[in-house]
């Protein structure tokens, strides 16, 4: 079997950030980063070269593939920023309707500048996807 890529590193998420080319992206970064620290109790750490996660746990597939990632996470991205936060959940979708302007993946959140969103929303989706992971996977010890 492969080995992950994704996984826990020590690079520094402060150097990461502060690397971000893209000013706007990088202030976003910055709050974003904040936040999800704020609302998770859970120092920021980097996972593979461009994620920020907090918190971990351990997932097993039907297909018997298994490892570890972040809780949730974070990524500023040269084009937008991508927020591992989605669940499926029906009450994230009353508040993706009302967020603003975004697009959404199977698990992730896509926003090009906080400025386009309600933050207030953005707060709202982060706590869902904490209490969707508290309730469907144990956090590992940190």
């Amino acid at each position: 079997m492969a080995e992950l890529k994704t996984k826990a590193t020590d690079m520094k998420v402060a150097d990461f950030i502060a690397a971000v080319p893209d000013p706007v992206r990088r202030a976003d970064a910055e709050t974003v980063c904040a936040m999800m620290a704020r609302l998770t109790g859970e120092a920021p750490k980097m996972w593979g070269a461009t994620i920020i996660g907090f918190g971990s746990y351990r997932y097993t597939y039907d297909s018997g593939h298994s490892g570890e990632m972040c809780r949730i996470g974070f990524s500023p991205r040269k084009a937008e920023l991508v927020l591992y936060v989605l669940s499926g959940k029906p009450e994230q979708a009353d508040l993706l309707s009302r967020l603003g302007k975004h697009r959404t993946g199977k698990s992730c959140l896509y926003i090009k500048k906080l400025a386009d969103v309600d933050l207030g929303v953005v707060e709202e989706i982060i706590r869902t996807a904490k209490a969707h992971m508290d309730e469907t996977y144990p956090a590992l010890p940190a």
